[in-house]
Formats: C-alpha cells, structure tokens, sequence
C-alpha cells in the first residue's frame, strides 16, 4: 500500500465499501492495519480470514478513504487506501460481545446494565489510517460516515490503553463523546490491556 500524501492531488475520498469490493481490497486494506497498528508484516495472512467472516454479518458495513488520481477520479480497484474502518451489528453468540460481558460484569456492572447496553449496538470493529495520512482529519470521516444513519442505539469499541490517551485514536474518541465502558481490559488470547469506549447514536 502507499499512501499517497503530495501537495498536487486531490483531497482523499470518502467511500463505502461493498462486500465484494472490500474482500478484492482486502490486502491493501490489511496494509493500512498492519501499518497502523505498527504489527510485524505477515500479521496480515492470519486475520485476512477474519476480516472475510466479518462481511457475512448482520449490519456490517465499511467505508474508506481513497486518493484520486490526479484528475480526481477514483476507480475503486485501484486507488491508493489511505484509511479503512468497518463494523457490525453486535450479537450475543460473537466472542467480542461475550467478552465484554463477562468484563462488565467483573468491572461491577449489574446484569441488567450490561444487558441493556449489549442488547442494541453497533460494534466499531475496526478504524485505522496509515501512518503516512494521519493528521488530515481522515479518522473523523471515517467515523462520523461509518455512524450515519445506523440504528442502534449505541457503538462500541475497544481500543489498546495508551499513556495519558494520548494518541490520535483516543483524541478522536474523546471529542465524539465516546465514554469509558471498562478500562484495562485483557482479552482471552491478548496480554495487552484494553479501553471499551461507548456513546449513543445517533452521533
């Protein structure tokens, strides 16, 4: 993937993904992820599956950003992804969903809390913008095209603890409104800790 950056192109695009369209994109997609989560390169390999799967989910949709050429246009198959975000209407047999029940629980939330929150919500699975375009609001679209017009009643994410929030994600979290749902998470199978962000919808 390269992300194109010169002063002379047009201003990035913000597009919706079809599932045939992310799954043709789907390594340039994965570069943006491996890159923006600073991964090892072959990370890729083990959560193309994944990605794949997630398309055959009720209420899954993706948007990214894309550069037009030069006289902007952009053909779909071949523009240069810039940044990349998808989610899915969260249900109760998925591992995510699972896992942040069972963390609600042990952080002191009521059954009853946790069941009404986790009963109607979209899943913000996944948002990231390659390193080269960070810094030029891409994270925001991304968010606020992905959001639009959904209909549950909230969104939820998980995103890695950092230092004092400060990184662009928690920025970009913090100004949507987005709370803290359980903060220091670990999830089966991942030693690092967690933030479970929320907010209600629509934005």
């Amino acid at each position: 993937m390269s992300a194109a950056t010169t002063d002379h192109l047009p201003a990035p695009t913000i597009v919706d993904l079809s599932v045939p369209a992310l799954r043709a994109r789907l390594p340039d997609a994965l570069g943006v992820y491996v890159a923006a989560m600073a991964y090892p390169r072959g990370t890729e390999n083990h959560r193309a599956p994944m990605w794949t799967e997630h398309t055959t989910r009720p209420g899954w949709r993706a948007v990214a950003a894309v550069q037009p050429d030069e006289h902007g246009r952009v053909d779909l198959g071949s523009a240069p992804i810039l940044a990349v975000a998808y989610g899915y209407r969260g249900a109760p047999h998925q591992w995510w969903h699972q896992q942040v029940h069972a963390g609600m629980r042990r952080c002191g939330w009521s059954e009853p809390a946790t069941r009404e929150l986790l009963t109607d919500y979209f899943e913000l699975t996944e948002l990231h913008v390659h390193p080269a375009a960070q810094g030029r609001g891409l994270g925001s679209m991304l968010l606020t095209r992905l959001l639009q017009d959904r209909p549950e009643r909230s969104v939820l994410l998980s995103t890695p603890e950092v230092a004092a929030e400060d990184n662009r994600a928690w920025r970009l979290y913090r100004r949507t409104g987005f709370t803290d749902v359980i903060r220091h998470f670990v999830f089966a199978g991942d030693n690092r800790p967690f933030a479970v962000l929320g907010r209600s919808l629509p934005l």
